[in-house]
């Protein structure tokens, strides 16, 4: 999960969509992981998302508004809102911290949710208004705002979740975002067509069979009846 990332937000509703039809929806588990895009960054370092653009990639600010455009298209083509213009950028360490509480209360889909639109959807900005948008933010999402604002207030607190989800995503070959991983065995990777989860879902829940025994019984071994008392003829 990360709120400075538009096809994020593109790519968790195209899976949503593959998941709300999947048959086996109901037996699916969906985890939330924290990857921030540029964990350097320092907390009141707020900028334009076109000067971003333009600096770190080195692209016009006609290429930069460009792909603006196409990603707010995209972000329509799912039903979603989309800010082309006027949006800015900065850390999302605090974000993450606030998920994994919202996680422990289980409301951790709520403030995505609420992280989400304010962030590409909104006008007020989720980065340059300090803690208490964060806090109003959490709030709506259905936490307890007090609470809410003692994690913030305590930079260790969740930080070593956050971490540990970083170290993770290294572990599992995740070098950008979205990426979503089925059963820890098959990786999805950027804001694929909803086909795309469909056909991973599928071929993930067909490859998650039952254990299969071999033998023709279980009678030599001890169960919750007790233990199977040999017989001799």
């Amino acid at each position: 999960m990360v709120h400075g990332c538009p096809w994020c937000y593109v790519g968790k509703a195209r899976f949503e969509k593959a998941l709300a039809a999947f048959p086996h929806r109901d037996e699916v588990e969906v985890v939330h992981r924290s990857f921030e895009l540029d964990p350097g960054r320092a907390k009141g370092d707020v900028q334009p998302v076109i000067t971003m653009l333009t600096r770190k990639y080195g692209m016009s600010e006609a290429q930069a508004q460009a792909g603006e455009d196409n990603l707010g298209a995209q972000a329509a083509a799912e039903g979603l809102d989309y800010r082309t213009r006027g949006r800015d950028h900065g850390n999302t360490f605090d974000m993450h911290r606030l998920l994994h509480f919202a996680k422990e209360h289980g409301r951790q889909d709520a403030l995505i949710q609420v992280l989400y639109r304010a962030n590409f959807a909104e006008e007020r900005s989720v980065f340059s208004e300090g803690d208490e948008r964060l806090v109003e933010l959490a709030a709506e999402a259905g936490l307890d705002a007090g609470a809410a604002r003692a994690v913030l207030a305590d930079p260790d607190a969740y930080a070593e979740e956050v971490r540990a989800d970083e170290r993770e995503a290294a572990r599992l070959g995740a070098t950008g975002v979205p990426f979503f991983v089925l059963d820890r065995t098959y990786g999805v990777s950027g804001a694929q067509p909803a086909e795309v989860f469909t056909q991973a879902l599928t071929q993930a829940w067909g490859e998650h069979s039952p254990l299969r025994l071999v033998g023709q019984d279980d009678t030599d071994a001890c169960g919750p009846d007790g233990c199977a008392v040999p017989r001799h003829g």
